[in-house]
């Protein structure tokens, strides 16, 4: 292996955290990427990584070995994926993580899409409502929704992500109609697991803000178990329009006040800040932008 690669070896091994998770991203032996570090570092003469049996790390030099190198090997990438550009060929391997709802029900059929666009590449993807750890998980691309806390990653907007409140009509047959954010108080709710402990913000017609505070019947992690308990009659919801959207234009939910709606929050892509943000990631998130845009076919 020449000592591009080992660079880029070492660069993984400090963005995981360790030898192993950086085999492990690799799909090489651990004795392996041992070897090849320590192939650099006889190189440079220069001890990059301070290693025991359970931590591992920078020395002086090897970070700041690291900072060039990261840049390096950004311009490296960015000349082949310059050159690629010549054929428009996508190749190589992908690994996202999604969000389980919105994942299974846009991203894969719009992944399936893209995939038949560049059937040279290989997409790994990671379904889970847990927020990973892009760089240590060894992620091209991360999918979430809602703020973003300040952190070291990039991220581009996808999709605004709308709510709707609504109900079955078995029970609002049932237990009536509400006409005003009070009246909630007097129905049963099906409520998200991460729900506010001040109380659900409602945004009136003039921007004028509502907290709603209410006793659930059910409490659930997942959007589509709880648009399910929500069709059987079981209470009303609050869910992301992508999740109920066919069960609002079949009729088998009905919206609830619909003067009042919760702040529009949106799907972003979040990648690693690196200099160099390699052609494949770059075409994909092109791609689910112009697919989904700012009115995405669910509203």
């Amino acid at each position: 292996m020449g000592q591009l690669e080992n660079m880029q070896v070492f660069v993984r091994i400090v963005e995981a955290g360790s030898i192993t998770k950086a085999a492990e991203q690799l799909n090489l032996a651990k004795s392996a990427v041992s070897k090849r570090l320590g192939d650099l570092e006889t190189r440079l003469g220069s001890k990059l990584i301070n290693r025991t049996t359970r931590t591992s790390s920078l020395t002086d030099a090897g970070n700041q070995y690291y900072q060039r190198v990261k840049l390096l090997i950004g311009e490296v990438d960015s000349l082949n994926g310059d050159m690629a550009c010549k054929t428009q060929v996508l190749s190589g391997s992908l690994r996202l993580a999604v969000p389980l709802s919105f994942g299974i029900s846009h991203l894969t059929p719009a992944i399936d899409v893209f995939m038949r666009q560049h059937p040279d590449l290989h997409i790994e993807i990671d379904f889970s409502d847990r927020k990973v750890d892009i760089i240590e998980g060894g992620y091209d691309l991360a999918f979430r929704i809602g703020s973003l806390p300040d952190s070291g990653l990039q991220a581009r907007k996808i999709t605004p992500i709308k709510h709707a409140i609504c109900a079955s009509p078995s029970y609002l047959k049932r237990q009536g109609m509400p006409t005003t954010p009070k009246e909630l108080a007097t129905h049963k709710i099906v409520k998200y697991g991460n729900w506010p402990l001040a109380g659900m913000p409602l945004l009136d017609s003039t921007g004028q803000q509502h907290l709603v505070n209410m006793d659930a019947c059910l409490t659930a992690n997942n959007g589509d178990a709880m648009k399910q308990i929500a069709l059987s009659g079981h209470g009303i919801v609050m869910l992301p329009t992508f999740i109920v959207w066919d069960a609002l234009a079949k009729g088998d939910l009905v919206p609830i006040l619909e003067n009042y709606s919760l702040a529009t929050m949106h799907a972003y892509a979040v990648y690693p800040s690196t200099r160099y943000l390699p052609r494949k990631v770059r075409s994909l998130i092109d791609f689910l932008v112009e697919r989904f845009g700012d009115q995405p076919y669910w509203d």
